[in-house]
């Protein structure tokens, strides 16, 4: 079977037991194949957790979840070295982050110290301890969940933490005949229980290798540099997009269009993807508009005045 193929069957794999969510489904993709990670943001209860399993399961990869605490220490994720009475040395015991799917569930229930010790991880794509660096993955992707700002014992991701994250999804409830579905069938149980592989780690690298190869016109590579020279130069804006958002905007559109089986950019590709890549990296200055909808909703503005390549 060609890649492309199994990117389809990875795609309807994932989409068979998260009910009515293909958006969704294709942003975590876009993230998976060029190497960067999500942020849910989202009430409980709406299938996190079934998506990054989901996902987890259809690239034969090791999934860990990490339930986030006020409580947590760094080394509860990362890993701790313990002394061995045996050999007379420390020896390192690897934390659930070392795994090639990652959910880390409510990350801005814990503490910012925690907070900045997994998303170095995130960055790095390694974890350094006592002198040794530990490589993780590849693949290696973190899917961090993050309830509305507005919910108690949360605390705020600073912006240049909310910065590491390729892609902000906000899933949202469900329709009525999409929960009709889920109530009779409930794939959470039933259908992720017996979900097959349909690639294998090595091939999702080849994958995320061929993104690099994709072509950008240089048209295109204009049009994202006007997205972000328009976000720098609005005054509704503090922060506008960062070199890095730029890259993040690039990368995940040439993602998509490998997922649509490309090998070339759209202007497309970029439209439908700047606000799920853009708008958690920009801030307001409007005290009313300081939170992610408002930000959103400016960057949303801020697109239509861009121009689009014919």
């Amino acid at each position: 079977m060609q890649l492309f193929d199994k990117l389809k069957h990875l795609k309807d794999n994932v989409q068979s037991v998260l009910l009515g969510k293909p958006q969704v489904v294709d942003q975590v993709l876009v993230a998976l194949l060029a190497r960067g990670h999500v942020l849910v943001e989202d009430v409980p209860g709406v299938g996190k957790t079934v998506l990054a399993r989901a996902v987890a399961k259809s690239i034969e990869c090791q999934f860990s979840r990490i339930q986030l605490t006020p409580d947590m220490l760094p080394s509860d994720i990362l890993g701790v070295s313990v002394y061995d009475s045996d050999s007379g040395e420390f020896v390192f015991k690897k934390g659930p982050i070392f795994a090639h799917v990652i959910l880390a569930d409510e990350v801005n229930r814990t503490t910012p110290r925690t907070q900045s010790a997994l998303l170095e991880a995130m960055n790095e794509f390694q974890v350094s301890t006592d002198g040794e660096t530990w490589k993780l993955g590849p693949p290696f992707i973190v899917l961090a969940t993050q309830n509305p700002s507005e919910f108690q014992g949360t605390y705020f991701l600073p912006e240049n933490q909310l910065d590491r994250f390729m892609i902000r999804v906000r899933m949202g409830y469900p329709d009525k005949e999409t929960e009709r579905q889920i109530l009779r069938l409930q794939p959470g149980r039933t259908r992720l229980g017996d979900l097959k592989a349909v690639m294998t780690a090595g091939e999702l690298v080849e994958l995320q290798e061929r993104v690099l190869t994709i072509n950008l016109d240089e048209e295109i590579v204009e049009y994202i540099l006007d997205i972000a020279e328009a976000t720098r130069r609005s005054g509704e804006l503090s922060i506008g997009l960062s070199p890095r958002g730029s890259l993040a905007l690039t990368q995940a559109s040439r993602a998509s269009a490998l997922l649509d089986g490309r090998d070339y950019v759209v202007p497309d590709d970029v439209r439908l993807l700047a606000s799920a890549v853009c708008s958690h990296r920009i801030k307001a200055k409007s005290f009313h508009d300081d939170d992610a909808g408002g930000a959103e909703a400016i960057f949303e503005k801020i697109l239509e005045t861009v121009p689009i390549p014919q």
